[in-house]
């Protein structure tokens, strides 16, 4: 009896436990850390994937390569998951962040290997991460936001390593230009919501010199009525968020009629209310009329009479960048309309044909606080490319402006990192050291990564750089790029803002320490309800 084999778990549950989940879930980041270990640096490569619909993405985007992927072991997930953590917190730093969290993990297999206890390792990791962030607080330098020239030089450094660095200059001031719009200050805090109030409409066709930042927005709508007006210079503009026509029932409505006189009856009042909320309208006397529903046939023609352009079913947030642009309020009832909710701040309005669309522009605002950025291009695909290069751009921007402090770019930062650690981990006492050093050791995996990429000898550059970090004044030294020689950074212009360098290496061991704790994986399979009923069909 005391020698039978008592089954707890379910039999259909899979369990693996100690040293061999260590050891997987080190596999399994190392894996994803190789998928796009190349997508690193102004020589990076692009991956392109096949989506389960047939469409096809080129990009060498970090977060936009993992997202793609399909992976089933849950560390790989956890490491794509970062990966989109990243790109929602700063933007960029997305492919460094993945190449890093595996480096990290790879330098604590060793340890793993000599039975030592993960969680000295993890110790280790946790004083040497408030290490680093305090390093590179010290060696960051401050920075005047006004300053044009400096900003377009940051900006270059994150775009350089995209598909739009042959049109860097275009996209730098594209990007600066469109973020400085959107910046507000108020109460005494600055905001700058790029995704609501800085759009980016792709239209296929043109070529990419032809991309710009308007200042005011563009909407893809036309006039409803052909005899409406499509140029108007200094427009008074009225937003709506109500519809102009007859109110429908919301379900079957059902109305019993005695005499033939009430039909007529209930067509006139129909035609009474749509004439009250025309009026309502006209009594303002706009130019322009933006609503977010529908405006019957009856009401453009009052439209039309009193010489008002009128433009239906635009979207909220479209609505709300309208409203930002011109100084307009969007308004929900029509008898509660005011002179102070028309906007005039837009100079000009605007519908264009390009290609075989029409596109609204309400441009020449006074002041705009949203704007539209108007990309054109080959094919769909390199647009969408292009986008995402141009949002990372423009996050780069928020975040310098946010806090304006500079780090030495081109793996420069990791190496004066590293070194301090190395320095600092002699003071230490215990095994606890050298876990401490390997996080030293696994930084230099970053310009490690850019030498390999461009092609250039690993072990002569990378020795060239540790000897020149050694000196007093070499803290600048990084790798430029794109021949995969030494360069100072900061007379090459490569730089690296401070938030994107912080949150990489928060993430980088955060993550590194999250799969070492794990030591036990339960994974149980239930069977879908369409196996159990029948087989493949």
């Amino acid at each position: 009896m005391l020698g039978q084999q008592v089954l707890v778990l379910n039999q259909n549950i899979k369990r693996e436990s100690g040293r061999k989940v260590q050891v997987g879930n080190i596999t399994a980041a190392k894996a994803i850390a190789d998928v796009i270990r190349t997508c690193l640096g102004p020589r990076a490569m692009m991956k392109m994937l096949l989506d389960p619909t047939g469409g096809i993405v080129m990009t060498n985007d970090g977060n936009a390569i993992l997202r793609e992927i399909q992976v089933q072991h849950p560390a790989a997930k956890s490491m794509i998951e970062i990966s989109r953590t990243q790109d929602e917190e700063v933007g960029d730093g997305t492919t460094s962040v993945i190449i890093l969290a595996g480096e990290m993990l790879s330098a604590a297999e060793q340890f793993l290997e000599q039975q030592m206890h993960p969680t000295v390792i993890i110790g280790a990791y946790r004083q040497a991460l408030d290490d680093m962030l305090e390093t590179l607080t010290e060696i960051s330098t401050p920075l005047d936001p006004a300053d044009r020239p400096r900003m377009l030089q940051i900006i270059h450094s994150a775009i350089n390593t995209k598909a739009l660095s042959r049109w860097s200059e275009l996209a730098c001031s594209i990007a600066l230009d469109a973020v400085m719009t959107v910046t507000q200050d108020r109460h005494g805090r600055r905001e700058i919501d790029i995704k609501n109030y800085a759009k980016v409409e792709k239209v296929p066709g043109g070529i990419m010199e032809d991309s710009r930042v308007l200042s005011g927005v563009m909407v893809n709508k036309d006039v409803t009525h052909s005899k409406m007006k499509r140029l108007i210079k200094n427009p008074r503009i009225i937003l709506l968020d109500c519809s102009l026509e007859y109110k429908k029932g919301e379900s079957q409505t059902d109305i019993e009629i005695s005499k033939e006189e009430d039909f007529s009856r209930i067509l006139q009042m129909e035609e009474d209310y749509i004439q009250q909320i025309c009026e309502d309208v006209i009594r303002l006397k706009p130019d322009v009329v933006f609503t977010e529903k529908g405006i019957s046939d009856l009401a453009q023609h009052y439209l039309v009479k009193a010489n008002i352009t009128a433009i239906r079913r635009i979207r909220k947030t479209d609505c709300n960048r309208i409203a930002r642009a011109c100084g307009a309020r969007i308004v929900s009832r029509t008898d509660e309309l005011q002179e102070e909710d028309v906007g005039t701040g837009a100079g000009l309005f605007e519908v264009k044909k390009i290609g075989d669309e029409y596109f609204t522009f309400v441009t020449e605002c006074k002041d705009p606080k949203a704007c539209t950025i108007l990309l054109r291009g080959a094919s769909k695909e390199i647009l969408a490319e292009v986008e995402r290069n141009l949002q990372d751009a423009m996050q780069v921007c928020r975040n310098v402006l946010l806090e304006p402090r500079l780090l030495p770019g081109g793996g420069a930062a990791e190496m004066a990192v590293s070194k301090r650690l190395m320095e600092r981990s002699c003071a230490l006492k215990g095994i606890e050291q050298w876990p401490y050093r390997a996080v030293a050791q696994a930084l230099e995996v970053i310009p490690r990564t850019l030498i390999q990429n461009c092609g250039a000898s690993i072990i002569r550059v990378l020795t060239s750089l540790r000897a020149k970090h050694a000196q007093d004044d070499g803290l600048n030294w990084g790798v430029e790029g794109e021949t995969g020689t030494l360069v100072d950074t900061s007379v090459a212009g490569i730089f690296d803002p401070l938030a994107v360098k912080v949150q990489t290496y928060k993430t980088a061991v955060e993550t590194a320490i999250l799969l070492l704790r794990i030591d036990d994986i339960i994974s149980g399979h239930k069977k879908d309800k369409g196996q159990q009923t029948g087989g493949d069909e």
